[in-house]
């Protein structure tokens, strides 16, 4: 598997040591989020063999912190997989619009794959594999088979509903599927986005939601 580096050695980390010891890079996260991300990712790695996927990557700042954790432990086997368009929002529809969100323009948090790559370089860690797409463009062979762990932080309604049938069909029995804005009053379109989805998928299921973040199983071994 070629991340593009090499990558520096990292002692074994657990997502609470890698949370204490590494900053975040943007502010477009939390640490309570991203602590609230390995957390999962840890569980996922634990239950499961297979691949780990985020979608809507922007500057890279949950990126690193996942690919930390892959490192730590020497889940070399592990594909990492992140997708952006790299342009910013897209436009918004009508799911979307919110009096609370009028800051969410076309074309903010716009972030270049070059930077994205940058990034990665800084911190001197292997580079996960990048799609470089609006979600809208992508289809099922863009997607790898058997992921365990998939972050969506796509904060559309489109981008959410579209980002869910893609992984529908290739997640593991028993992963983990975080979504991010789910209680976002800004963000109003990826709750509904999910909820629908779910209602279609009955083998998914909402465990919990957390710091605005959706927690849903894949509970197919479940039955």
């Amino acid at each position: 598997m070629n991340f593009g580096i090499t990558g520096k050695h990292l002692s074994r980390m657990t997502p609470t040591e890698i949370l204490n010891k590494y900053s975040l890079i943007s502010d477009q996260v939390t640490k309570d989020e991203v602590g609230l991300i390995l957390k999962y990712l840890q569980i996922s790695l634990n239950n499961s063999k297979g691949n780990v996927i985020e979608m809507g990557c922007y500057a890279g700042t949950t990126s690193l912190m996942i690919q930390r954790l892959l490192r730590s432990n020497k889940y070399s086997d592990v594909e990492f997989h992140v997708y952006d368009s790299f342009e910013g929002l897209p436009e918004k529809n009508k799911q979307d619009q919110s009096p609370a969100g009028t800051q969410f323009q076309k074309g903010q948090l716009k972030y270049s794959k070059k930077q994205f790559i940058e990034n990665f370089k800084k911190h001197e860690l292997p580079i996960p594999r990048i799609h470089k797409n609006w979600f809208s463009e992508l289809n099922d062979n863009d997607m790898p088979s058997n992921i365990i762990f998939a972050f969506l932080d796509g904060d559309y309604y489109d981008s959410i509903a579209q980002s869910l049938r893609l992984i529908e069909k290739k997640m593991s029995p028993n992963g983990y599927i975080l979504i991010d804005d789910y209680q976002s009053e800004q963000l109003p379109g990826a709750k509904k986005a999910t909820d629908e989805w779910l209602s279609n998928n009955e083998h998914f299921y909402l465990k919990k939601v957390e710091n605005s973040i959706a927690i849903i199983r894949d509970g197919r071994e479940d039955y």
